[in-house]
């Protein structure tokens, strides 16, 4: 009897160990894969969103998957760099103007503020005294104010560098998103064969079902928000008859698919509108910016929640705004897909007790 227990309790001891090892494999692999969760998450927003005009360019070409996703790259990575384009473009018409600009005030000082902006309601003395202050004595000025210039320009940075950072991630999405697209559905193989082995082939089934709904979810509103809060904003500079609207525009775009928002574009505007004494029109962008601003903040959970197939509306929307709390920009699809899976577990064992509970279920003998 000694000896049994002895093996049994080696036994323990080792699946123990086994265990722990696992799960330090498994933290060491989400380590190395956590800075890729940017790009990933960007490919799945590609591949799920574009899956069917992709196929529709596979049959086009023949079936030729690879042929296709090259020409998908580089239709996207076209999309996503004419932003950029317009505004290097439109920085270089410019540059003359700043360079000339910056050596007045190298050589005369700062220019008289304009009457316009003195003449604000509010702020305009306020602005016009540090002004003269600036032109005065520049270092006396700036005396105080050490830590708010400091803390500007650690945010203009640290906003910059995020920037170019998801930039950076989603062009690789984009790529990645390629490779998934090229791969058909073969690429679900291996994750369809592990859920089958662990839960069975029903279960695995309504499992992947699930996480695909939630995924398109998310995919579907991310892009229809973009979408929609360019096709507003264009709207409003053409109302406001603004120029360069194409180029206000793909920047919304862009800024609002990586989570940015349009406030970068629409908060400058009024800022120059105001400083050039048009105050109707500064008025008018600020309104519209802010009903642009409050239609993607409503918008995304309403239309990701809205496209999520049979999962309750919820569920989703909690899963989103949850998600996007406490992860930020990845944490939309890790929400949405935390509730989905667990809401789909919970309604299987729902109805595994209603079955049982029936008046015609037998119940099983152990035999």
């Amino acid at each position: 009897m000694l000896p049994t227990h002895r093996s049994s309790s080696r036994n323990t001891v080792e699946s123990v160990i086994v265990l722990l090892l696992l799960l330090a494999l498994f933290v060491a692999v989400y380590d190395v894969l956590r800075v890729f969760f940017g790009v990933f998450t960007f490919a799945i927003i590609f591949a799920v969103s574009l899956a069917q005009p992709f196929e529709r360019l596979c049959r086009r070409t023949g079936q030729r998957r690879t042929l296709a996703a090259i020409i998908y790259s580089i239709l996207l990575l076209a999309i996503v760099a004419l932003p950029f384009i317009l505004i290097i473009s439109a920085l270089g018409k410019h540059a003359s103007q700043l360079l000339s600009f910056a050596g007045e005030v190298r050589e005369h000082g700062l220019p008289p503020l304009p009457d316009n902006i003195a003449s604000l309601p509010v702020v305009g003395n306020s602005i016009a005294e540090f002004w003269q202050q600036l032109r005065d004595n520049p270092r006396e000025a700036l005396v105080g104010h050490d830590r708010q210039i400091n803390l500007l320009l650690h945010r203009l940075l640290t906003g910059g560098a995020g920037i170019a950072g998801a930039t950076i991630q989603c062009v690789l999405g984009i790529l990645v998103s390629a490779m998934l697209l090229a791969a058909g559905p073969k690429t679900l193989l291996p994750l369809k064969n592990i859920l089958r082995h662990l839960l069975g082939r029903s279960d695995a089934q309504t499992l992947i079902q699930a996480s695909l709904s939630a995924i398109r979810g998310v995919s579907i509103g991310v892009m229809g928000t973009a979408f929609i809060a360019s096709a507003l904003s264009y709207i409003g500079f053409a109302i406001a008859g603004l120029h360069f609207k194409m180029l206000f525009t793909a920047v919304i775009f862009f800024l609002v698919l990586i989570q940015v928002g349009p406030l970068l574009v629409w908060l400058p505007l009024v800022i120059w509108a105001a400083v050039e004494g048009h105050t109707g029109l500064a008025v008018f962008l600020a309104v519209y910016g802010g009903f642009v601003l409050a239609a993607d903040a409503i918008l995304k959970p309403i239309l990701i929640a809205k496209s999520g197939g049979r999962l309750p509306f919820l569920v989703l929307f909690i899963g989103v705004v949850g998600g996007l709390a406490a992860w930020g920009f990845t944490g939309m699809f890790k929400g949405a897909i935390i509730l989905s899976v667990a809401y789909t577990l919970y309604d299987s064992w729902l109805e595994r007790k209603r079955q049982h509970n029936r008046p015609g279920h037998l119940p099983s003998t152990g035999t």
